[in-house]
């Protein structure tokens, strides 16, 4: 029997997918874009799997019913490895993070052996239909889905949870060097791995839940619209993500294990340095500067201008610039004839949403209700 509303959407990310990996395969070869193939692979044979059974189409080859089930275990992990070979400086993947992501796929096949070798197909496909099914063959199907949905489960949430931290971190190295990141950061990754999370979630409770034989409303219904939701911003985000730079890629200074080596009487002086480029020189107005060019301005190693901010000033290179364009921002506010665009502008942000998040952050409200605080003094 078909079920043509999943069947419709499954159909449509099949096609999202297609196009997705043949417009990555147009890509110039680089290190995030062979995971990035590997990983939209993978949800085309997940999504495959689950067009098979809604489609009708497994009455045709009901032995292949579940055969998607190892691939899917591989998804949480897929979407790590990009993000590694994205945001890392390391060159790979550790062979214990690649034997790790293997166990999910070999579990599984190892629970699914009684499903393959004890159920013939004819006695799969009469399982499909309550009043054909076999009581002691229909447990062996429950045990393999339930089992096969909690090692999917298990092994997504925690290489999502890897490729968090991996994304703080990347995030962290970036601002205590740079006084922009919004286009090093990545900042949607850390939506999608939320969304994804989420709708691999619900689609491991749907699923253990329809073996079971229990169903609600909107039982094929809601999921396929949330993947096609997920998968729609993936795609969209992944295709148009640029190839990060070395440059952009590096450890936290706190994840490497630094002991201080700086006096008290030194990391004074250097902070002194740090208050006059700023105050006297305004060189936080440069909308490209960073740690580097900083460093070379005051004369002063980076690693002393960290070890500075960090430990002295308690803050991070990011923060510390910013802070100055925002008071610059506050007295350029006053001047009601001037757009709050170019207010960012001049004070070096590249642009209004990054100012707006700064400032926020910062006074506690929007630049604009900031300003009208200002009138109604």
């Amino acid at each position: 029997m078909v079920n043509l509303f999943p069947t419709i959407l499954y159909s449509c990310m099949l096609g999202i997918t297609i196009f997705a990996l043949i417009d990555v395969f147009n890509k110039p070869k680089q290190r995030h874009t062979f995971f990035l193939k590997g990983l939209l692979l993978l949800l085309l044979i997940h999504l495959a799997g689950e067009l098979f059974i809604y489609s009708g189409a497994y009455v045709y080859a009901p032995a292949l019913a579940g055969a998607q089930f190892p691939f899917r275990a591989l998804l949480g992990p897929a979407l790590y490895f990009y993000a590694y070979a994205m945001m890392s400086p390391g060159k790979s993947v550790g062979k214990r993070v690649y034997l790790l992501a293997s166990v999910g796929p070999i579990l599984v096949v190892l629970i699914m052996l009684p499903f393959i070798f004890m159920i013939s197909p004819a006695e799969k496909l009469a399982l499909a239909t309550p009043s054909t099914r076999d009581p002691e063959l229909w447990k062996i199907a429950v045990f393999t889905c339930l089992a096969t949905t909690f090692v999917f489960i298990a092994f997504t949430v925690l290489f999502l949870a890897m490729a968090f931290n991996l994304h703080s971190k990347h995030c962290q190295q970036l601002m205590e060097r740079f006084s922009d990141i919004e286009q090093r950061a990545v900042g949607w990754f850390k939506a999608v791995l939320f969304i994804w999370g989420a709708v691999w979630f619900m689609y491991a409770v749907e699923f253990a839940l329809g073996a079971l034989g229990w169903r609600w409303f909107g039982s094929g219904i809601v999921l396929p619209i949330f993947e096609v939701i997920a998968l729609t911003l993936f795609v969209q985000k992944a295709l148009g993500q640029r190839a990060l730079h070395s440059v952009d890629k590096g450890l936290p200074r706190a994840s490497q294990g630094r002991a201080a080596l700086l006096s008290d009487e030194k990391m004074q002086l250097v902070a002194s340095k740090l208050e006059q480029s700023m105050k006297e020189g305004k060189l936080f107005l440069h909308n490209d500067l960073s740690l580097k060019k900083l460093s070379e301005s005051i004369a002063e190693t980076e690693n002393h201008i960290s070890e500075t901010l960090s430990q002295l000033l308690q803050t991070n290179f990011f923060q510390f610039v910013n802070g100055f364009r925002i008071e610059e921002a506050k007295a350029e506010l006053q001047d009601k004839g001037k757009l709050v665009t170019n207010i960012a502008l001049d004070v070096g942000f590249n642009s209004k949403s990054t100012f707006n998040t700064a400032f926020k952050k910062v006074a506690g409200c929007s630049p604009s209700a900031y300003r009208n605080l200002l009138n109604d003094i």
